[in-house]
C-alpha cells in the first residue's frame, strides 16, 4: 500500500491518496481548497498512474471536504461519509465563512458509512471504525495487513481532537481512543488529520490526554 500525504489549506489537513499494487486509489479526507492544490493532488495522481474509486472521509468538518466537490468532478467517483455527520457537510458555507473559506458547493455524498464494515479499493479492505468525539459520525479507516491507521482528528501525534465544536464530546472521543484504537496494537502507524504519524505504543507512553486517563488522574 503506498500512501501520498498532501498538507492542504490554511490548516494544512492532511489530504492522503491511498493506493495499492492494482493501481486504483481512494482520496481520504480531500482539503485541498486553491487551483494550487487542486493541481498538486491531480498530478500526484496522474504521475503516479492512479485511478481514483472513492472520495472518503473520516468526518464532516469544512477543512477536510474542501476538495471533495473537486474529486467527485474531476474523476467521477463518489462520495462516503458517516451519516451523522451530514449536518455538517450541509452547513459547511457557514462554519467555512467564520474561518475564512468560500464554499461555493457542497458535496452530496453517495455512500453512507454508518454501520459499514469495510471499504475496498483494487485488493486492499479498509476496516471502518467509528470513532465519535470529535464528531458524532467521525470513524477511522484501518488496514490490517500492513497496520495502517487513518486516524482523522480523534488522534494526533500528542495529542487529540478537540471537542468544543458542535457535536463534539470529551468522553465519546476519549472511549473511542481507549476502546477502540488502542487496543489494535502497540506497532500500528497511525496518519493523522493533522501534522505528524505516529504509532499507537507511542501515544500510550507520551499522549498526555491519554496518558492521565490510563493512569486514573482523569475520568472520561
Amino acid at each position: 500500500m503506498k500512501i501520498g500525504v498532501l498538507p492542504f489549506n490554511p490548516f494544512q489537513e492532511n489530504t492522503y491518496v491511498v493506493s495499492d499494487h492494482t493501481g486504483e486509489c481512494v482520496v481520504i479526507d480531500a482539503g485541498n481548497y486553491s487551483a494550487r492544490e487542486d493541481n498538486a493532488l491531480t498530478n500526484y495522481i496522474r504521475e503516479n498512474g492512479l485511478t481514483p474509486v472513492l472520495a472518503l472521509n473520516t468526518h464532516g468538518h469544512v477543512d477536510h471536504i474542501l476538495g471533495v466537490d473537486y474529486v467527485k468532478r474531476t474523476f467521477g467517483v463518489p462520495f462516503a461519509l458517516h451519516g451523522d455527520d451530514r449536518f455538517l457537510v450541509e452547513s459547511a458555507p457557514q462554519h467555512g465563512a467564520i474561518y475564512g473559506f468560500d464554499v461555493k458547493s457542497v458535496p452530496a455524498a453517495e455512500v453512507d458509512l454508518k454501520g459499514r464494515d469495510e471499504v475496498t479499493f483494487g485488493e486492499t479492505a479498509l476496516r471502518v471504525i467509528h470513532t465519535p468525539g470529535h464528531t458524532p459520525g467521525h470513524v477511522a479507516f484501518y488496514e490490517e495487513g500492513e497496520k495502517i491507521l487513518f486516524t482523522g482528528d480523534t488522534l494526533f501525534r500528542e495529542s487529540i481532537g478537540r471537542t468544543d465544536l458542535p457535536g463534539g464530546d470529551y468522553s465519546w472521543i476519549m472511549k473511542s481512543i481507549l476502546e477502540k484504537l488502542i487496543p489494535l496494537g502497540d506497532d500500528v502507524r497511525f496518519y493523522p488529520g493533522h501534522g505528524p504519524q505516529s504509532t499507537i505504543g507511542h501515544e500510550t507512553l507520551y499522549n498526555p490526554f491519554v496518558v492521565e486517563v490510563i493512569n486514573g488522574e482523569v475520568k472520561c
